[in-house]
């Protein structure tokens, strides 16, 4: 079950199918990897409770583009939480020259790996999990996020 929970509605004037794009990438990530069952929730939120997210849990008072918190193991099959914060994510997008649809679905697809253990804080790490990105985006129809043409993954 994807539960999606849009709290800042500029999401919605920005990208008006918001709610299905990420439906679409969380399927498409746990499909990928195989992941049978599971619950995952993802808040679509403003910079400002992202940052606070970011502060109160991880200790670094800023916004970032995507948060994800992994659920301890549960009988109800919850994998976790992710949330966006859509300045962070717009001005993102606008750097790196790509439609903010683009770059939601990526970030949900990111986050979708953290929840179920995937990270990229070596090389190796790093590779496999955008390895994963890019077959996960490239069977929705988007382009490689890490191609010099798409610009860099922050």
């Amino acid at each position: 079950m994807i539960d999606i929970e849009i709290e800042d509605e500029a999401w919605l004037a920005a990208a008006p199918n918001a709610e299905d794009l990420v439906e679409e990438a969380a399927a498409a990530a746990l499909t990928e990897i195989d992941f049978g069952g599971g619950a995952v929730t993802i808040l679509l939120t403003d910079d400002d409770s992202v940052r606070e997210l970011n502060a109160r849990f991880r200790g670094k008072d800023y916004a970032t583009n995507v948060l994800s918190f992994p659920a301890p193991q549960n009988p109800e099959g919850l994998l976790g939480d992710i949330a966006l914060a859509y300045g962070v994510c717009v001005r993102e997008a606008t750097e790196q020259g790509k439609p903010l649809a683009h770059h939601l679905q990526h970030l949900v697809a990111h986050g979708v790996l953290h929840l179920v253990g995937y990270d990229h804080e070596t090389d190796a790490e790093a590779e496999q999990m955008e390895g994963l990105e890019r077959v996960i985006l490239a069977g929705l129809g988007v382009p490689d996020p890490y191609s010099a043409e798409q610009g860099d993954h922050d």
